[in-house]
């Protein structure tokens, strides 16, 4: 069974940077695209982030363009997410996601997705 659990989450003022990370579970990680994901109240899920199974080719949603860098360390099976000039609207739960199957292009849809963590919380003050 793949597990995917999320770390890194906080509390990081108006500006501030963090970085979150997320290990899963399994002897073949790097056959795995890998994404990101957040929901904040009252939303739905929406895309952040995925990066190819050998990290060549990262892809961003609108929100994280020019702000966040998804990156990857297969030896460690971890996945990272780098979000730079933080502001309110980034607060959410950030969801890391695990998809098994070969795409021409990384999965911008939950459903492409096999595998999620539990999540982990990013609150951004003002």
């Amino acid at each position: 069974q793949v597990q995917v659990v999320e770390s890194g989450g906080g509390l990081v003022q108006t500006g501030g940077s963090l970085r979150v990370s997320c290990i899963v579970s399994t002897r073949t990680f790097s056959t795995y695209t890998m994404g990101w994901f957040r929901q904040a109240p009252g939303k739905e899920r929406e895309f952040v982030a995925a990066i190819s199974r050998s990290g060549g080719g990262t892809y961003y949603g609108d929100s994280a363009k020019d702000r966040f860098t998804i990156s990857r360390e297969n030896a460690k099976n971890t996945v990272y997410l780098q979000m730079n000039s933080l502001k309110p609207e980034d607060t959410a739960v950030y969801y890391c996601a695990a998809d098994s199957t070969v795409r021409t292009v990384p999965g911008r849809v939950e459903g492409e997705y096999d595998y999620w963590g539990q999540g982990t919380q990013v609150t951004v003050s003002s």
